[in-house]
Formats: structure tokens, sequence, C-alpha cells
């Protein structure tokens, strides 16, 4: 499976599939998922502490570890969408929407000031 070809769709039976398989879906609560988001996401910035931020490539291993904790994150994200039943895709497109609206291009071109 590629991201040129896998769909969220896919994704989310594949974390469903394993979920299911080790009947683990009475611990995936929405409070339980949404920490686990956290708590991986945390553990991705990690790699990324004290270091530079000069743009310079990853070596192989940091890359095999940092992609490990993405899909860590991924696979919590897709639970949490399918307990809650929220269609990932839908809440994307309308949040994109939203954002382009607060932040319109011609005004926010090169400027990553927050709107308050």
């Amino acid at each position: 499976m590629e991201d040129t070809s896998a769909t969220i769709e896919n994704l989310k039976k594949l974390v469903q599939n394993f979920v299911s398989e080790r009947d683990w879906w009475r611990f995936h609560t929405p409070r339980n998922l949404a920490a686990s988001i956290s708590i991986e996401a945390a553990e991705l910035l990690e790699h990324f502490q004290w270091t530079l931020d000069d743009g310079s490539p990853l070596n192989d291993e940091k890359r095999l570890e940092v992609s490990e904790e993405m899909s860590d994150v991924l696979a919590y994200l897709l639970s949490l969408s399918t307990v809650l039943d929220i269609d990932l895709s839908a809440a994307l497109a309308a949040k994109m929407s939203k954002n382009a609206k607060k932040y319109p291009s011609d005004k926010f071109q090169g400027n990553w000031s927050k709107v308050r």
C-alpha cells in the first residue's frame, strides 16, 4: 500500500482489522485515543528535540524511527475517527475551506501570523 493508491477507507480498515484481531475496541474510547494521539505526537517531536533546524535530511535510521511515530499518530487518529464516526476527508476539506477564508492567500503570503 502506498500514498498514491491508498484511500483513507483502506487505512481505516487496516487499523480496524488490527484492533479487532486483538479485541482492543473496548479500550479505544475517545478519551484514550485522544490521549494516545497526543502521547505519540510528543514521541514524534522528541526526535527533533535539541536539533538544529537547518533542514538537513534525516539518516535512514532516524527516518524510519520518525515514520514509525508518524504511523502511530495516524493509526490512533484513524481509530478515533472510526469510534466517533467522523469522515476525515470531509472534515479536512471543510477545515481547509474555513482556513482559506480565515487566512486569505493575498494577505498571508509568506506571513504565518495567527489571526486572533
